[in-house]
C-alpha cells in the first residue's frame, strides 16, 4: 500500500466526520478542578456530533477512554451520552489501556465500522486527575505470587523511575531532555498565541470555587493553561530531579497532570455521504507493541514501524507525527531511534506543555493532529506511549487536501509521575524482590 494509494477515496473507508476537545487544565488549580469528568465528557459528546449536524439518533456505539472512572465502572461514561442527547438506544463501554485509552476507543470504533458491526460511532476519552487521581486508586495488595514473576513486578515500578530508567540505558543526557521539553514548550506557546488551538478546542463555561473565599464563579475556559512562555533549556536546568539525585527526570521535562476531555466522530464514508456529512480525514490502520514495563516509554519506536510496515509507508512518507510527550527521556528516545526529523515531530508541542489528562490524551492527539492536517494538507500519524504495564496502541489518519475537509471552524507545578505504591509496595520493588532477582 503507498502513499498515493492510502489517499484514494473508497466507500467503505473508515471517515472521521468531525474531532473536538476540551482545553486542558492543571489538575487541583485549573479551570475544570471543580467539574466532574462526567460533565466534560457531554460537553464534547454533544459538540462532535451537533458541529456536523449528525441526528445523534443514528450514533450506534461509543467507546470512552477513561484510566480513573469513579466507581471503576462505565456508569458515569453512560450518564454522559444520555445527558448529551444521544438516545439510549446507542451503546457504551469505556475502556483503560492507560495513557493510550483514547486512540484505543478510536480504533475501537473504527474496527466495528470495518466489520460492518456499525456505520457510526465515536471513540472518545476522558479524565479529572483532579478528582481521580492519588492513592485511593491503589490496590491495598497485591499477590505474592504474581510478584515472583520479575516482569510483572516491574509493572509497578513507578512512571517516574521507568524514565530514568530509559534515560540510563540509552544515554538519553538531562541537557538533551531539558532541550526537547523547551522545544515542547515552546512550540505550544507560539501555536496558542497564534490561535492555532482555536478550531479543536470546545470553549466551556465552567463553576469554579475559589480556594480562599470558598465563592463559586463561572469562568470562560478555552485556552490550554498549561503552557508557559519563555521556557528555556537553561531555565529547566535549575529544576532538581525528581526522583533521585543524581537523576535526569524532572517537573519541567515530564507531562503535567491534567483535566480534560475529546471525541471523534467516526463513519463508514458511504454513510458520511448519504447524509452529506462533513470528511475530515480517514482512518487508515493501528497496530500495538509491548515493551519491557522498566523502559514503558519506548513503544512509539517500536510501534510505529509495525504500522508503517502494515500500510506500506515509510518514516518519510509522514508530514508529521504526535508523539506524546509522556516524559522527555522516552520520546527523545523514539525520536532518535526512527531517525525522525525535529521539525515533523509534536508541530504544536506536546504533553510536557499542554498536560497529560490520561484516558483524553489519545482522543486529543487526533483532534489536534487533524487541526494541524488541515491547516498544512499533511498526512498524519499520531502515536502515543502507555503505562508500564499495557501496551501502545498507533493510529494512522490520512489527511487529502480537497473540498471535502473544509469544516467550518468551531464556534510546574504538576506532572505526571505515578499512582502512588503502598510503603511496603516500594520497599518490596527498591529493596527485597529485586535482590532476589540479581541473586
Amino acid at each position: 500500500m503507498s502513499k498515493a494509494r492510502i489517499l484514494e477515496k473508497h466507500d467503505d473507508d473508515v471517515v472521521i466526520v468531525s474531532a473536538i476537545r476540551t482545553a486542558i487544565t492543571k489538575a487541583r488549580k485549573g479551570g475544570f478542578k471543580d467539574t466532574q469528568p462526567e460533565l466534560l465528557l457531554s460537553h464534547v459528546l454533544r459538540a462532535v456530533y451537533t458541529q456536523s449536524g449528525l441526528d445523534p439518533a443514528l450514533i450506534e456505539d461509543i467507546s470512552v477512554g477513561n484510566v480513573l472512572p469513579a466507581g471503576g465502572g462505565a456508569s458515569a461514561a453512560r450518564m454522559a451520552a444520555l445527558h448529551a442527547g444521544i438516545p439510549y438506544t446507542a451503546s457504551l463501554n469505556t475502556v483503560n489501556r492507560q495513557c493510550s485509552s483514547g486512540l484505543t476507543s478510536v480504533n475501537q470504533i473504527a474496527n466495528q465500522i470495518r466489520a460492518g458491526e456499525i456505520d457510526i460511532g465515536i471513540g472518545a476519552g476522558v479524565e479529572s486527575m483532579t478528582m481521580g487521581y492519588g492513592p485511593a486508586g491503589v490496590p491495598a495488595e497485591y499477590s505474592e505470587e504474581v510478584l515472583s514473576n520479575p516482569l510483572a513486578a516491574d509493572c509497578l515500578i513507578p512512571m517516574g523511575f521507568t524514565s530514568e530508567n530509559v534515560a540510563t540505558d540509552y544515554n538519553i543526557s538531562r541537557a538533551d531532555q531539558d532541550a526537547f521539553a523547551a522545544a515542547s514548550f515552546q512550540k505550544a506557546a507560539a501555536a496558542s498565541k497564534a490561535g492555532k488551538f482555536k478550531a479543536e478546542i470546545l470553549p466551556i463555561t465552567a463553576r469554579v470555587v475559589d480556594p480562599k473565599t470558598e465563592k463559586t464563579v463561572e469562568v470562560l475556559v478555552d485556552a490550554d493553561d498549561g503552557i508557559r512562555e519563555g521556557v528555556t533549556a537553561e531555565s529547566l536546568a535549575k529544576l532538581k530531579p525528581a526522583f533521585s539525585k543524581t537523576g535526569s527526570t524532572h517537573a519541567g521535562n515530564a507531562s503535567q497532570v491534567s483535566d480534560g476531555a475529546a471525541a471523534v466522530l467516526l463513519a463508514r464514508r458511504s454513510t458520511a455521504k448519504r447524509l452529506g456529512l462533513p470528511v475530515l480525514g480517514k482512518f487508515v490502520g493501528a497496530a500495538t507493541v509491548g515493551v519491557p514495563p522498566r523502559i514503558m516509554g519506548v513503544g512509539p519506536a517500536y510501534a510505529i514501524p509495525r504500522v508503517l510496515e502494515k500500510t506500506g509507508l515509510s518514516t518519510a512518507d509522514v508530514d508529521f507525527y504526535e508523539i506524546n510527550e509522556a516524559f522527555a527521556s522516552q520520546a527523545l528516545y523514539s525520536v532518535r531511534e526512527l531517525g525522525l526529523p525535529a521539525e515533523k515531530v509534536n508541530p504544536h508541542g506536546g504533553a510536557i506543555a499542554l498536560g497529560h489528562p490520561l484516558g483524553c490524551t489519545g482522543a486529543r492527539q487526533i483532534a489536534t493532529g487533524l487541526n494541524i492536517a488541515k491547516q498544512y494538507g499533511q498526512l498524519e500519524r499520531a502515536a502515543w506511549v502507555p503505562d508500564p504495564n499495557m501496551v501502545p496502541a498507533r493510529c494512522t489518519i490520512s489527511q487529502p487536501p480537497s473540498a471535502e475537509t473544509d469544516l467550518p471552524p468551531h464556534v510546574q507545578d504538576q506532572y505526571m509521575r505515578y499512582l502512588p505504591l503502598r510503603v511496603n509496595d516500594r520497599k518490596r520493588l527498591t529493596g527485597t524482590a529485586l535482590k532476589e532477582r540479581s541473586s
